[in-house]
């Protein structure tokens, strides 16, 4: 089960297992993503590595016009994850 929702403060809320089998659904959300945006994580039990590739893509378009994702709220295993792909030097991570 997975769930990607936008707030109306305009927070991205990720929900369960990230895999491969629901990328299009992240790239479809996040390619409305257009300013600087919070990405929560606190109920994001496990991301692959199709899942940060998404993000990562999400980031470099921002990027280009001075915005970015900022990520929040990483249980231990999730935290993990991003640390070991270094995506701590790329992203904000609180």
């Amino acid at each position: 089960m997975f769930q990607i929702t936008i707030d109306a403060d305009g927070t991205v809320r990720l929900v369960g297992v990230c895999d491969s089998s629901q990328v299009d659904k992240v790239r479809e959300v996040l390619s409305t993503v257009s300013t600087t945006s919070t990405v929560d994580c606190a109920d994001l039990k496990y991301i692959s590595s199709a899942g940060l590739g998404v993000l990562l893509a999400t980031q470099k378009r921002l990027s280009a016009s001075g915005q970015k994702l900022k990520l929040v709220n990483l249980g231990e295993t999730v935290k993990g994850i991003f640390l070991l792909a270094r995506f701590d030097v790329i992203f904000e991570i609180e």
